[in-house]
C-alpha cells in the first residue's frame, strides 16, 4: 500500500463500482425517473390550487415549477449520501472490499476519494434523468439537463464526503437512521424545497441556509428556473468550503476505522 498518496487510480475505484452497478442499473434509474412524476403529480393536483403562485427570487412561479429544481437538488443529496453511507458500509464491513484494495497499491486517500466521486457520479446521472422527465413536463428549462452536471457533481462531491465521513464514525449499520432522521430530513423539509426560505422567521431562515441543501436548491433554481434568493457564487463558494472539509474529515475518520 502507499500511504497517504492521492493519483489518478482512484478512477480504479470508481471504475470498479460502475461494473458493479451496471447489474442493478436498470432498477436503480427506475427512482430518478419516476419520483418527479410523482411529485408533481401530487402537489400539482394537490397543492397546487392552494398555493397559487410562488413569489421567488423577484418572480412569480406556479407551485410545481417552484419545487422542480428543489427536487432534483433531493436527488443529488440522496443518491450521493446513500451511496456513501449504506453502500460504503457494506463495501467496508460486509464485503471487506476496502481491505481488498488496501492489499493493492492503492492508497486508502484513493480509495475514499473514489467513492466520494463515485458518489458523485451517481447524483450527476440522477439529476440529469430527472431534469429530462421535468423538462418534458415543461417544469425546467431543456438545456439545463446540460448545465445541471456540475452543479450535480459539486453537490454530489459534498453529500458523498459528508455520508463517508459518518460511515468513518458509525459502529452498526443500523446507526444510519440517525443522521437520517437528525439531519438528512431537516434538511428535506426545511431548506427550500418546498416553500422560500425567505418565509420563515428570521432566526429560522439563518438556521436553514447554513444547511448545504439550502445552497444545493439555490443553485439549481438558479440553473433550472433562472431564478434564486441567495448570490449563486455564495452558493458555489459555501459548497466547495463544505465539500473540502469533509473530503478531509472522511478521509481521517475512514484511516482511523480501516487502519489501526
Amino acid at each position: 500500500m502507499t500511504g497517504g498518496a492521492v493519483s489518478w487510480r482512484f478512477v480504479k475505484v470508481w471504475r470498479r463500482n460502475l461494473w458493479t452497478y451496471r447489474r442493478i442499473w436498470k432498477v436503480s434509474f427506475l427512482t430518478p425517473l419516476l419520483e418527479p412524476l410523482f411529485f408533481v403529480a401530487a402537489f400539482g393536483l394537490g397543492l397546487s390550487g392552494f398555493v397559487g403562485e410562488v413569489p421567488y427570487g423577484g418572480r412569480h412561479f406556479d407551485y410545481p415549477t417552484f419545487i422542480a429544481p428543489g427536487l432534483v437538488a433531493t436527488a443529488m443529496m440522496n443518491n450521493a449520501f446513500f451511496e456513501t453511507t449504506y453502500a460504503s458500509f457494506v463495501r467496508m464491513y460486509y464485503q471487506k472490499t476496502f481491505d481488498g484494495m488496501l492489499a493493492t497499491p492503492l492508497s486508502l486517500e484513493e480509495i475514499m476519494i473514489g467513492e466520494i466521486v463515485w458518489a458523485a457520479t451517481k447524483s450527476m446521472a440522477a439529476a440529469c434523468l430527472m431534469s429530462s422527465v421535468l423538462a418534458v413536463l415543461g417544469f425546467v428549462t431543456p438545456w439545463s439537463i446540460v448545465t445541471i452536471v456540475p452543479t450535480a457533481f459539486l453537490g454530489g462531491v459534498a453529500f458523498g464526503a459528508v455520508g463517508l465521513w459518518i460511515t468513518g464514525l458509525t459502529p452498526h449499520i443500523e446507526m444510519f437512521n440517525l443522521p437520517i432522521f437528525l439531519v438528512v430530513t431537516p434538511m428535506f423539509l426545511f431548506s427550500g424545497t418546498f416553500f422560500p426560505v425567505s418565509t420563515l422567521p428570521a432566526w429560522a431562515g439563518a438556521a436553514a441556509r447554513a444547511f448545504p441543501l439550502y445552497h444545493l436548491v439555490e443553485l439549481c433554481r438558479r440553473m433550472q428556473i433562472g431564478a434564486g434568493e441567495y448570490p449563486a457564487w455564495g452558493s458555489a463558494a459555501y459548497l466547495l468550503g463544505f465539500a473540502a472539509v469533509f473530503t478531509v474529515l472522511a478521509v481521517r475518520a475512514m484511516k482511523r476505522r480501516l487502519i489501526r
